[in-house]
């Protein structure tokens, strides 16, 4: 039996700055996936299927292979548990990461019932690119 592999995104409809991100990150699942990756540090496909958005385990299993066919996320063995994967994030999408965190300010900012801890997004606020660099630097040695 063949395994499926994801084919890499289409060449752009347009090369406007936002129309060519969205290629990558404008359906409902992807942000969600790398916000678990980067921020909340989950390694494993059970550890993302456990999130609160409960995401479907076919819609996890394609987002994942999008997001490895296009550079995003590596995936690897894990060097303990033979049978089990792990999932890094990559460059390229650590270099989404001001974005994520201004989707989180904004959001907390719009949203009455955020989850978002206030603490968390004054730091945004104050100093976006300290915060992202802290978050950067957790992963060191995890990928």
């Amino acid at each position: 039996m063949r395994k499926k592999t994801a084919k890499a995104l289409p060449r752009p409809r347009s090369h406007c700055p936002i129309a060519y991100a969205l290629e990558f990150v404008g359906d409902r699942w992807t942000l969600v996936v790398l916000r678990d990756l980067i921020i909340v540090r989950k390694r494993y496909f059970q550890e993302f299927l456990e999130s609160e958005e409960k995401i479907a385990s076919n819609i996890l299993a394609a987002r994942l292979k999008l997001l490895e066919a296009n550079g995003l996320v590596t995936r690897a063995a894990d060097p303990v548990h033979a049978r089990r994967v792990v999932y890094a994030p990559t460059a390229k999408a650590f270099d989404l990461l001001p974005a994520m965190l201004e989707l989180v300010r904004w959001s907390a900012k719009h949203d009455p019932k955020t989850l978002a801890p206030p603490p968390l997004v004054k730091r945004i606020a104050e100093d976006r690119e300290r915060f992202a660099a802290e978050i950067r630097s957790r992963h060191k040695g995890k990928r």
